[in-house]
């Protein structure tokens, strides 16, 4: 006998079977279909070398294209599995009105500070997560692990000769250490202004890793969707930056409907 399925009480979102496939689905369809069976399946083995892959450093774009919809997509069709060389401003063919498309809205906060230690020696913090309005966890890299008490000083990169903002290491949770700042060493001096505001004079964008080149102040705002509306986040949502606002329009005058969620990519 055929073992018995499960029928949701709701409607659930599948992806359309009859449209091609773009990387991840850009849309789901409503619809009420067996979801899966109670018989339960062997797990298959998942290692992590299985989403290991060469990335050729000539293939990776260091500076983004100059139209944000000019950079290119893989489409994939569901019934031949032909794949497909598009442009993304193509997106909006492979949509349809009723679809819905979800967004991050997430900003990109200036996580990256570049500096010393009290001692001398360079160091550089990724802050991971802001805990309120002078503290936060971040990652330190130093030749040297800081221990509590240590203070660490950065520049303003665009003014040397301002007051430094200042850190001091309160200690350790786990692979994160617990820090909070002043500017120049005084409360004083930066009454009422909170850390992100603070990152946003002192900060660096952060770059992914594989991005071999200092950031600049045009990444300021290439580095964030055009949607971005919440700080918060020390990695961008990548495939949110190939939309542009022209063609966010293009997609809701279609009939295509829009939501909005706040992740915080990487705190």
């Amino acid at each position: 006998r055929k073992a018995p399925f499960y029928l949701p009480s709701r409607p659930v979102a599948i992806p359309a079977t009859d449209r091609p496939m773009l990387g991840f689905p850009p849309c789901v369809r409503q619809t009420r279909i067996p979801l899966m069976s109670r018989r339960r399946r062997a797990p298959t083995p998942m290692h992590l070398s299985d989403f290991s892959y060469e990335l050729p450093d000539e293939l990776i774009a260091h500076y983004p294209p100059a139209e944000r919809t000019g950079s290119r997509l893989l489409c994939m069709r569901r019934d031949s599995g032909a794949l497909e060389h598009r442009h993304f401003s193509d997106l909006i063919e492979y949509l349809r009105p009723g679809d819905l498309l979800v967004f991050n809205d997430t900003r990109v906060i200036p996580a990256r500070l570049l500096g010393v230690k009290d001692s001398g020696g360079r160091i550089e913090v990724m802050i991971e997560r802001v805990l309120g309005e002078r503290e936060a966890l971040a990652q330190v890299r130093a030749s040297k692990s800081p221990r509590p008490g240590v203070r660490l000083i950065f520049a303003r990169p665009d003014d040397g000769r301002a007051p430094p903002l200042v850190a001091e290491v309160l200690g350790r949770e786990d692979e994160f250490y617990r820090l909070r700042f002043v500017v120049g060493g005084g409360e004083e001096t930066a009454a009422g202004v909170t850390l992100t505001q603070l990152l946003e004079v002192y900060g660096h964008i952060p770059l992914p890793p594989y991005i071999k080149r200092g950031d600049e102040l045009a990444d300021r705002e290439r580095y964030q969707t055009v949607y971005s509306r919440k700080h918060g986040a020390v990695a961008a949502p990548t495939a949110g930056l190939h939309f542009d606002q022209a063609l966010l329009d293009a997609i809701r005058e279609l009939g295509v409907e829009q939501a909005f969620v706040t992740l915080h990519v990487g705190s």
